[in-house]
């Protein structure tokens, strides 16, 4: 990976805002430029934020944000993954190498190392994830890190329980977060102000869609796992989808397994999220094909949200971010 983090002078967005002599913002700059106040609200706010970063390509333009928010100073937080087990590797060296690459702290936690000192219960079956249990993890690492904000790179055209949350969202002193309890965020205006034990997750490009973050990529000439693109793959056909085979996946007999040209629009765990045919191999032609689709991203890809209608909204009640 480069080290040239691809990066315009971080005061200009906001230069523009009150300048009218500068050229009219479009919709990317105006969207940048939300996000940037966001995390500069957040470092002014609180004491010890964190930045959930897995190596995803949202989590990547947050970073890219943040770098444009507080460079060329270092970030006033560190990078964080809670690492579940069953990640895609093309996703786990891509972080690393980033991370590296801007010279930023990486904490990573690992969901197996809570099973075994929690003395957890994984999930059994077919496509058996953690997603549930990394909360538990995540949970533990705020207590242990005594993390009052947790900014991570959730949009509310991904599912319609992250529709209902706010930019600043409050969890309570056991990480559970209510709907019903959302402060107003009236002219741009975010509180922060916390009791002890409680945290606030933070999403800076919430206001974003999943064709706004393409877009941005290829404005910023941003770095991806090569994941997000077309490339051949051994892959499940199951009830419509297409899973990668791994030594997480419980193959029976009369499973259907082919190789495939294929991309993924969003990363999870390998047990939970699906690919799409593809053969879009640049971002022009992720553009257009994200253009013509009628599905989320979320709702084309994810197995883990087909268990109810509320089940994204059920583990965010219980702290999953």
């Amino acid at each position: 990976m480069s080290e040239n983090i691809n990066l315009v002078d971080s005061s200009r967005a906001s230069s523009e805002l009150g300048d009218n002599n500068y050229r009219r913002l479009d919709y990317l700059d105006q969207l940048e430029s939300e996000s940037i106040h966001i995390f500069r609200e957040v470092a002014g706010q609180f004491e010890r934020p964190a930045l959930l970063f897995s190596g995803g390509k949202d989590s990547i333009v947050l970073v890219h944000l943040a770098l444009k928010a507080f460079r060329p100073g270092k970030f006033p937080f560190p990078l964080v993954h809670i690492d579940t087990g069953h990640n895609f590797q093309e996703a786990l060296d891509f972080r690393d190498q980033f991370a590296q690459a801007i010279g930023e702290k990486l904490i990573v936690r690992n969901v197996a190392d809570t099973i075994r000192e929690k003395n957890l219960t994984e999930q059994k079956g077919k496509f058996a994830s953690r997603n549930a249990l990394q909360t538990f993890t995540l949970l533990d690492t705020i207590e242990e890190f005594k993390f009052d904000a947790c900014i991570g790179g959730a949009r509310r055209d991904e599912e319609k329980a992250r529709a209902k949350e706010r930019i600043f969202s409050v969890r309570d002193e056991f990480g559970q977060w209510d709907p019903k309890l959302q402060r107003p965020e009236l002219w741009n205006t975010y509180n922060g102000k916390i009791d002890k034990g409680e945290n606030v997750r933070v999403f800076p490009i919430s206001n974003w869609t999943e064709l706004d973050i393409w877009n941005y990529i290829r404005r910023n000439k941003i770095e991806l796992p090569s994941i997000y693109f077309s490339h051949d793959r051994e892959v499940l056909e199951y009830q419509g989808q297409l899973v990668a085979t791994s030594e997480f996946i419980q193959l029976e007999e009369g499973d259907k397994v082919a190789i495939k040209k294929v991309r993924y629009r969003t990363v999870g765990d390998m047990t939970c999220t699906a690919a799409v045919e593809s053969n879009a191999s640049t971002i022009d032609d992720i553009i257009k094909e994200i253009i013509a689709t009628k599905t989320s991203e979320r709702g084309e890809t994810r197995i883990d949200d087909r268990v109810s209608e509320a089940a994204m909204e059920d583990r965010k009640k219980g702290g999953y971010f």
